[in-house]
């Protein structure tokens, strides 16, 4: 069973998780690199022949994906340990559980955003956004006082 957030506590869950957030998104960027370069690599040894081969290269650049794997899965585990939702490491798109008007939405944040300023139902994602208004938080306050 999903856990579902108010606003409030996506927010205070969103203070601690947000530079590991930062941080899997540089690692994300950075194990595409390592992968981009292996395969360019992997294409010239093609291309010539396998007749250059610098195996210590290709082993050292094997271990780096490898380690750069592990800690992004490490990063994302930790992220997820929260109840929210990885949905991009490209753009740092996070989105928490949570029930509006009696059915399952998500809160909304984007690395670069300040706070979340948008929900969207589950079924639409990102594109579907909508701006978090009164009438969101009047009924997220309602629902919390019953």
């Amino acid at each position: 069973m999903p856990r579902y957030f108010t606003l409030s506590e996506a927010e205070n869950s969103l203070r601690r998780i947000e530079s590991l957030v930062r941080q899997a998104v540089s690692v994300n960027a950075d194990l595409r690199e390592l992968r981009r370069d292996v395969q360019q690599s992997l294409q010239r040894i093609t291309m010539l022949g396998g007749s250059r081969i610098n195996h210590e290269e290709i082993v050292r650049r094997r271990s780096s994906i490898d380690a750069a794997e592990t800690r992004l899965r490490e990063m994302a585990e930790k992220i997820q340990e929260t109840g929210c939702v990885i949905k991009d490491l490209d753009i740092g798109l996070i989105d928490f559980p949570a029930i509006f008007r009696g059915r399952e939405v998500y809160l909304c944040w984007k690395l670069g955003e300040a706070e979340i300023l948008f929900w969207h139902p589950v079924e639409e994602g990102f594109r579907g956004r909508k701006p978090i208004d009164e009438d969101f938080i009047r009924e997220q306050s309602d629902a919390g006082s019953n």
